[in-house]
């Protein structure tokens, strides 16, 4: 699943307008589909906004680079 950037919470109100306006035609064009397809995503739209301003409020987490660990050159075999 996508992390939406909150700068683009926005684009997400434009996208829910388009949505409902697509399922008005796929409803009048009886495309059962289409209906389908848009309900699962009109259903997902409310949880994406609240993930999103949830990662707002937390702001993000540097966890850093990682980097490679020296080499041993210790056997610990016995042979």
């Amino acid at each position: 699943m996508l992390s939406v950037n909150p700068k683009m919470l926005p684009r997400l109100d434009e996208i829910e307008e388009d949505l409902l306006a697509r399922r008005k035609r796929a409803v009048a064009e009886d495309w059962q589909g289409e209906i389908e397809g848009i309900d699962l995503t009109l259903n997902f739209l409310p949880s994406k906004r609240a993930q999103t301003n949830r990662f707002q409020r937390v702001g993000t987490v540097d966890l850093g680079l990682p980097h490679a660990r020296p080499h041993s050159h210790r056997s610990d075999r016995s042979d």
